[in-house]
């Protein structure tokens, strides 16, 4: 088959259509022309990440080309640092202006500027083989040369863009709109300079500002959250006018995931029921449906383990990439399953016969199917649950209860959620499926990281985020010992401990875990469940460690499957008990801030 990327860049054309941009994009550029008597004016376009704001500025701008007298200007606020970000910005509106209205402008600025007035002189002479550009540049170090002349910025740049605005063709009153993408992606200084030139130095008639960000980035809780409430307030002046970009609606997104899928040439593998998945665990979110798509390809080209000769073909890749990005709870249960050396079927097969289960047994007024039934009762024995008899109706409902205690927390949502049962079902319908399944388990490698497509997984956890400021020194001083058969499993976050300043043993077993425990001060212990044979091996050895005295201080189990059941021994234990990689980082500090509280 012949699969082709898709491009990471604003959607325009048949694709903007498809998701009600286009519409947006006009209704915005008209607003605009309508306002231009207003200026200045800001309008923010507000968005989550990857949710289009870039694409619908970029609509908007080719709709104003289109309109004589209106000229635009795209700015890019992440591609400058710090205060570099006011340089920036005002250069690129100075650029805008034509050389003969920017050295007129300048000229008349400069009749009452002794000091502009002598180096306009040379000016004149020495920009013309640069063009605006090197005008600018000379005309910016010259302004901000100290605080008397900066103050003077504002005036002057108000007179040169006034004076072009005044120079159109055909007494055409000319009108500056500038497009500034990607702010919510800069430091702070970087926002607040942006800020500084649009609402000090570029609050002049004739220009008009549209700015791409994601307001809950840049709030109390995001990127300004040490700001102070002068800075708050500065802040709200500048997005005089928001416009919050609405969720696509279903058939739309529908439409654009075929869309994409069509033209990656895999929307053959796609029936419906995995274009609304892809949709909707996606979050209606473009990027992340290009970026899952474009996943699936690189997947597919890239890894030998999929193919004819695997016996594994893009059917199951894809199924099994869905299961892994859209799913990934799930998925870590199903690849790092602790039942031990027991005769247990895996995730898919073991939720599979939980559904049935559960559809038996809470509807005891409907004669069960003998198959449906037969099947309940091995579910319910897998488990350790006694089967109630089957005219004995009133038990089924506590049966039921029982058994969701010694499944994982989350079976009882996924039951619900049709499209992942028909992931699944379509997943085991496939040849080979159990040998698939058997393969994940050994560790299967990925050719290019998966997008993250639920809102839980968007805290970064890459090896780039982790000297973050924040980061820095947060478990300094602490020993960690980290006790799993399979330490490979966590490599990644044990070095993420170590970047934040702690020291950590990796146990494999009991006696080595001891030997630790005996001459180290450890201050954290975090552990698997299931360990070989034994399926509760982490609670055994804790248990026994704080009955001895060897071990008393806080602990986090990190394991691949969390009941209801582990949870309950894990909170006997006076510990937590993790299922996910955030989920386990929350875990460690309220533990550690748990102790912090005992210490007198």
């Amino acid at each position: 088959m012949d699969f082709s990327l898709l491009r990471d860049e604003p959607v325009e054309g048949a694709d903007a259509d498809l998701l009600g941009t286009g519409d947006a994009a006009r209704g915005l550029a008209q607003l605009l022309i309508a306002s231009r008597d207003e200026t200045p004016l800001t309008v923010a376009v507000d968005a989550g990440r990857g949710m289009g704001k870039s694409s619908l500025m970029s609509l908007v701008r080719k709709e104003l080309t289109t309109v004589p007298g209106v000229h635009t200007v795209w700015y890019n606020a992440w591609t400058s640092t710090g205060a570099d970000a006011l340089e920036g910005l005002i250069k690129s509106v100075l650029t805008r202006l034509d050389p003969h209205a920017l050295r007129r402008a300048v000229h008349h600025v400069s009749e009452h500027r002794t000091l502009i007035r002598v180096i306009m002189a040379a000016l004149l002479v020495v920009a013309a083989p640069f063009g605006a550009a090197g005008l600018v540049d000379r005309l910016w170090r010259d302004l901000s040369v100290d605080a008397k002349t900066r103050n003077e910025m504002r005036d002057a740049l108000g007179e040169l863009v006034k004076e072009w605005a005044d120079s159109g063709e055909a007494g055409t009153r000319r009108f500056l709109v500038v497009f500034i993408d990607d702010l919510d992606r800069c430091s702070e200084e970087a926002v607040l300079a942006v800020c500084e030139a649009v609402k000090v130095y570029l609050d002049v008639p004739d220009l008009a500002f549209v700015v791409g960000c994601d307001r809950s980035a840049l709030g109390p809780s995001g990127l300004l959250r040490e700001l102070s409430p002068a800075g708050s307030v500065f802040m709200e002046k500048l997005f005089q006018t928001t416009y919050r970009i609405p969720r696509p609606g279903t058939e739309d997104v529908e439409r654009y995931v075929r869309s994409c899928a069509d033209r990656s040439g895999i929307g053959e593998l796609l029936g419906d029921g995995l274009i609304r998945v892809i949709a909707e665990r996606s979050h209606r979110n473009p990027r992340r449906i290009k970026r899952l798509i474009n996943a699936f390809v690189l997947e597919w080209r890239l890894n030998p383990v999929w193919g004819a000769e695997a016996g594994f073909g893009p059917e199951a890749m894809i199924r099994t990439l869905l299961l892994q990005s859209l799913y990934a709870d799930f998925y870590r249960i199903l690849v790092r399953d602790e039942l031990g050396g027991r005769e247990q079927p895996h995730a898919i097969r073991e939720f599979l016969d939980y559904r049935v289960a559960r559809r038996v047994l809470s509807q005891p007024w409907v004669a069960p199917d003998p198959g449906d039934w037969a099947r309940t009762v091995a579910c319910l024995a897998a488990k350790g649950v006694g089967a109630p008899g089957p005219a004995d109706a009133d038990d089924w409902g506590h049966s039921l209860a029982r058994l969701e205690q010694e499944l994982p927390a989350g079976y009882e949502a996924l039951a619900r959620d049709a499209n992942f049962v028909t992931l699944v079902e379509e997943l085991m319908g496939l040849p080979s499926a159990d040998a698939l399944i058997e393969r994940l388990q050994r560790g299967m490698p990925v050719a290019a990281p998966l997008p993250r497509a639920s809102d839980d997984f968007d805290e970064d956890w890459s090896a780039e985020s982790w000297n973050r400021p924040e980061g820095v020194g947060r478990y300094e001083g602490l020993n960690v010992l980290w006790v799993d058969d399979h330490p490979d499993n966590n490599t990644d976050f044990a070095a993420r401990l170590k970047a934040y300043g702690a020291r950590v043993y990796l146990a494999e077993e009991r006696g080595r875990a001891e030997h630790v425990l005996g001459v180290t001060d450890i201050g954290l212990l975090l552990s698997d469940v299931g360990r070989g044979d034994e399926p509760l091996a982490g609670f055994t050895d804790l248990r026994a460690w704080r009955d001895s005295g060897r071990y008393r201080g806080p602990a986090v189990f990190f394991a691949g499957r969390v009941t209801p059941a582990r949870r309950d021994q894990a909170r006997e234990l006076d510990a937590e008990i993790a299922d996910g990689v955030a989920d386990l980082f929350r875990c460690v500090d309220r533990v550690l801030a748990e102790r912090e509280r005992r210490q007198p």
